[in-house]
Order: structure tokens, then sequence, then C-alpha cells
């Protein structure tokens, strides 16, 4: 049995592969800690109950809640100061890459663990320099940092430090995964460096059985129901053209929206839904990991309108298509090379259509509306997708491996 440290830059209940991989290593007999750090009352209430009766434990780095912000009070002005210096003068301080990262560091020292594992930003730097000490280190690109955001975004951040500590890492560490063969292969191209082992970021079958067949979200239980969800309701999430599309449907629907909605983000999407849909366009609020299944099940399309101009976007493929999935749900998701890659094994599951297309979108939701043996179709081949292929029970199995090889490397 070997002692596995994985680093998160946030809460547990918003790192669901974290989860799912401290899950998996602790099922395989190993002594699995995750670290991350807390922020939010409610998130950490959420935090609390995933972390019952668990065969892993996972403890705050730091405390950042409203309560703690005198304690924290120095942390948060490094930070600040390392983004002012970085902005005007150019300087790097790994400040730049989250809240606390020197401590994130400090922890991962003291832990000293057989194989420490790094999800983050923050968690590349402190991979880097825990190499240097001569530990066995892990990374797991869920996003490929460097090319995320959009180029106005992007003038304030450490592009060039994180290139390199993204090259270093995908190099000596031989425990290097990713989530999707698009991403993959991109890394390879970009940092000339072994090929990371795709972990695609299904869930598990078996929590199907725990489906509550509830109608929490729904109002009228005879018009189809279109869901959306993201840990946050707000711009570039392909919302703007879906109320673009919503005047081409010929059937009527019931829309879902879930997430964080900010007052900001109110004021911008209101005006954007057309009028005539206001009462059938319904906004949930987010919900914890044991209930997110069953609420997504009660719908009928599941959407995933990704954008394809920001890099680490368009490669990867994101949790909400794979809950959808589960749920079996119909997807109609945007042509993103990572969910392209879906597709492509399974076309059947819904529609694969153009980013950023109202007209295109209204199509292919018509097409499934308008025939309920089409729309049963698709949803039919989601729920087979997930039982055959899209779980995290055969992804595991490749998670477990990676692992062993990283341990069974000579060394620290």
């Amino acid at each position: 049995m070997a002692k596995i440290l994985i680093l998160i830059g946030g809460h547990l209940c918003t790192a669901p592969r974290p989860q799912k991989e401290a899950e998996t290593l602790a099922n395989a007999g190993h002594e699995v800690i995750v670290r991350g750090f807390w922020f939010d009352p409610e998130l950490v209430r959420r935090d609390h109950l995933l972390m019952a009766n668990k065969k892993w434990q996972f403890q705050p780095i730091l405390d950042f809640q409203p309560h703690q912000r005198l304690r924290n009070l120095s942390t948060r002005l490094r930070s600040s100061l390392s983004k002012e210096g970085f902005r005007l003068l150019g300087f790097f301080l790994p400040e730049l890459l989250g809240y606390g990262t020197q401590m994130m560091l400090k922890v991962a020292r003291q832990t000293c663990a057989d194989l420490t594992i790094v999800h983050s930003e923050a968690g590349l730097w402190v991979g880097d320099q825990l190499l240097n000490d001569g530990f066995k280190i892990g990374v797991d690109f869920e996003d490929w940092f460097s090319e995320d955001l959009l180029p106005k975004d992007r003038v304030i951040r450490p592009i060039k430090h994180l290139k390199v500590l993204e090259s270093r890492l995908a190099r000596k560490c031989s425990y290097c995964l990713t989530t999707s063969d698009a991403m993959a292969e991109a890394l390879i191209e970009a940092y000339q460096v072994p090929k990371p082992m795709t972990i695609y970021n299904s869930f598990p079958w078996a929590e199907r059985s725990q489906i509550d067949h509830q109608k929490g979200d729904r109002y009228n239980l005879n018009l189809p129901s279109i869901h959306w969800f993201s840990q946050t309701i707000g711009p570039r999430r392909g919302l703007e053209t879906l109320f673009q599309a919503l005047p081409k449907l010929k059937t009527p629907v019931e829309i879902h929206l879930r997430g964080n909605y900010p007052d900001s983000y109110r004021q911008y999407f209101e005006p954007l839904v057309p009028t005539e849909w206001h009462h059938r366009l319904f906004i949930h609020p987010t919900v914890s990991n044991v209930e997110l299944l069953s609420r997504i099940a009660e719908h009928d399309i599941g959407l995933a309108l990704e954008f394809t101009d920001i890099p680490s976007r368009n490669l990867t493929v994101t949790n909400k298509l794979f809950q959808y999935i589960q749920a079996g749900l119909a997807v109609i998701a945007t042509d993103t090379v990572g969910q392209r890659e879906i597709f492509s094994q399974r076309p059947e599951i819904g529609r694969l259509i153009p980013s950023n297309n109202p007209s295109i979108l209204a199509q292919a939701l018509n097409d499934l509306l308008d025939s309920p043996d089409k729309l049963k179709a698709a949803k039919d081949a989601a729920i087979r997708a997930a039982k055959e292929q899209f779980c995290w029970e055969i992804e595991s199995q490749k998670l477990v491996q990676a692992a062993e090889i990283a341990l069974n490397q000579s060394g620290r």
C-alpha cells in the first residue's frame, strides 16, 4: 500500500475528477488524502457530505471562508501584490497561480507521499519544486492551463512560466493523464513529450441506481425538457446561441438552466431571452453531487454548447457531456475537437453541430423534438454508451494502471 497525495486548487465538491481518482486509488488499496482550499460555506457543507464514509480523506490546506478573512489577510495580500508585480514589471511569483501556493508546497513536503498528483495551476509549480526534491510526481491535465481563456484575458497571465512547468511535468512524470486523445496529441506536438494517458471524465454506471425519479425541476411534464448546467451561468458558454435559437423552435418545450447566476450576468442575459419564452425558461441553483444526476435525469435533451476558439476548451471533453450520457439524455453538442472525438465513437447519442450557429442548433432541436421516436432512440443510445463504453468502471482500470507504473519506478 502506497501513500498518495492529490492536490487541488479549491473545494472537493467542485472537483469531480479528483474525487473519482481518490475513490479509485483508495479502492485499489492505497492510503489517499486530497488537499485543497475552502472559500464558500455552502460548498464546505457539500464537502463534508462527500467526505462521509470514505476510505480516503480530504483536508483543506487553508480556509478562506468569510469568517477566516483576517487570518488569511497576508495570503490574499501576497496574491494581489504578485499580480500587480507581474502586470507592471513582469515579475513571476508562485502566488500568481493561486491562493496559498507556498503553503501547498509546505503541506506536500510534510506529507512525504509515495506519489503526489497535481491538478491545478498552483499544483504545476508545486510539482516542479517537488521534482527538484526527488519526489515522485503525477500530473493530470484536466485543462491545458497555458492555452486557456481568451487572448484578452491572457495578457495578465504568466503564460511562458506555465508552458515551462507543463513541459517539464509532462516529460518527467510517468503518471501523466489528460481528458481526451485530442488533448494528448496536442501536448505531444507542443512539448515533444511521451503520450499522456487519456482518462475520460465519465461517471460510474452504478450511480444510476441512485436516481430518485422525482421531478424537482420540471413544471409541465407534458412538455419535453432541455437542460444545460455549469458551475456558473455566464457569457460564452453557448447560452447566447440557445436564446437566439428559441424563436425557431416548432415544438413547445421547457428550458432548464442550472448554475450560480450572479446579478451582473442576469443583467446581461435577461434582455437576450425572447419575451414569449420567459414563462418556459427556468433557472436553478447548483445542487450537491449526490443530487445532480437525479436532476439531470428529469430532462430529455442535454446541451454542451462549447466554443472552439479556446484551445483548452476545444480539445477537452467536458463533464457535462458524460453526465448527460450517464443520465440517459439525448445530447446536442458543438463540434469541438474533444466532443467530436466522442461522437465519432457514438454518433447515435444525439447531434453534433457547429459552434455559435443558432439556426443549426434550432434544426437539431427540432429534429429531435418533432419526432418522439428519434428522441427516444438517442436517449436509449446514450444509456448504452454509458453502460458499455463511457463509464468510470472502465476508465478507473486505466487510472490504477497508471498509478502502479509510477509507483513501481525506481527513485524516491
